[in-house]
């Protein structure tokens, strides 16, 4: 018997507070039509003042588990994509844990950056093809106006907050790429390139939190190709063509990085859920975040091909394929 991890729930929270680009340019240099020619990003959500990424975590959680029609104590599994933990220790998952009442089975935190809910979603779907979990919750959430500095215009602007959360269930499969559920994920790293985006703090470095570092050209550059590869990579493991899929639901770093990608396989814009103008990067909470916008909005529908993806700092890239 073959095992598929079957999404059955979307949930996403933004915090209440929204920063326009208009406001943005009142902390820096800058202005709306230069943010939105270099990313395509128009506002993003800020957390409130005492908002953690838990409180993030914990909503989208319990809408995706509404959706799913379950309860949290029902839950096998918990895997919390963040880069912004509560605190240092323990994970921010054992709060999410916590408060949705679950008391069985495991919870902790992947740190794969704005990577992270693909990678958690990897880790997740491993437990259940192996019949080590039945259902399995999967959040990416983020406070990454926590790590920025503010007057930083390289990098303060590209930001948000906010968190995306799945649910799944094991089904059984035939092995084809007929069958619902995730059909292969494919992760990547290349440590070679840690400093062209990272954090300079640490409590091991340097004993504080830092801020966000970037060096955006060269980002670009390796994002594009990188992304290009490890969709290439899923499509040849799966026996498709780019052709095949219904939509590309992207990590929402730049919109440029977005069109290029889809260039690059031949996609037009309209299979793209894209909504960087709306909520900006926020990190690993962009991908669940459009699944739960593609969703809501009637564009994701059951049955359909999604391929997901997503690099970010370390590098550390991949993607996962799946039918809703």
């Amino acid at each position: 018997m073959l095992l598929r991890s079957l999404i059955v729930g979307c949930g996403a929270y933004l915090p209440e507070r929204v920063v326009t680009n208009d406001e943005m340019a009142k902390l820096v240099d800058t202005t709306d039509e230069w943010i939105v020619e270099r990313s395509g990003i128009r506002q993003r959500h800020v957390a409130a003042e005492g908002e953690c990424t838990s409180d993030l975590a914990v909503a989208a959680a319990e809408r995706a588990l509404a959706a799913a029609g379950m309860r949290g104590e029902e839950l096998d599994l918990i895997v919390l994509a963040t880069a912004t933990p509560d605190h240092t220790f323990p994970a921010t998952a054992t709060k999410v844990q916590a408060r949705l009442g679950m008391t069985r089975g495991a919870a902790f935190d992947v740190q794969a950056v704005c990577s992270g809910f693909i990678y958690a979603l990897a880790v997740a779907d491993n437990f259940l093809r192996l019949g080590q979990a039945r259902s399995a919750l999967v959040i990416g959430a983020e406070t990454f106006s926590r790590i920025l500095d503010w007057q930083d215009r390289a990098t303060c602007v590209l930001f948000g907050d906010g968190a995306g959360a799945v649910v799944l269930r094991a089904t059984e499969g035939t092995g084809t790429a007929s069958d619902r559920g995730i059909l292969s994920t494919h992760l990547h790293s290349d440590g070679r390139h840690y400093n062209l985006l990272y954090v300079d703090g640490g409590p091991s470095s340097s004993g504080t939190t830092g801020h966000v570092r970037m060096e955006g050209r060269e980002v670009f550059r390796h994002a594009v190709v990188n992304l290009a590869e490890v969709i290439n990579e899923t499509l040849a493991a799966n026996d498709l063509t780019a052709g095949d899929i219904d939509w590309l639901v992207p990590h929402q770093a730049n919109r440029r990085i977005i069109e290029g990608t889809a260039r690059k396989l031949g996609l037009t814009t309209d299979r793209i859920v894209m909504t960087v103008d709306r909520h900006a990067n926020t990190s690993a909470a962009s991908i669940p975040l459009a699944l739960a916008d593609g969703v809501e909005s009637g564009r994701l529908k059951q049955g359909q091909l999604v391929l997901m993806e997503a690099m970010g700092g370390g590098f550390t890239w991949g993607a996962a394929l799946a039918r809703l």
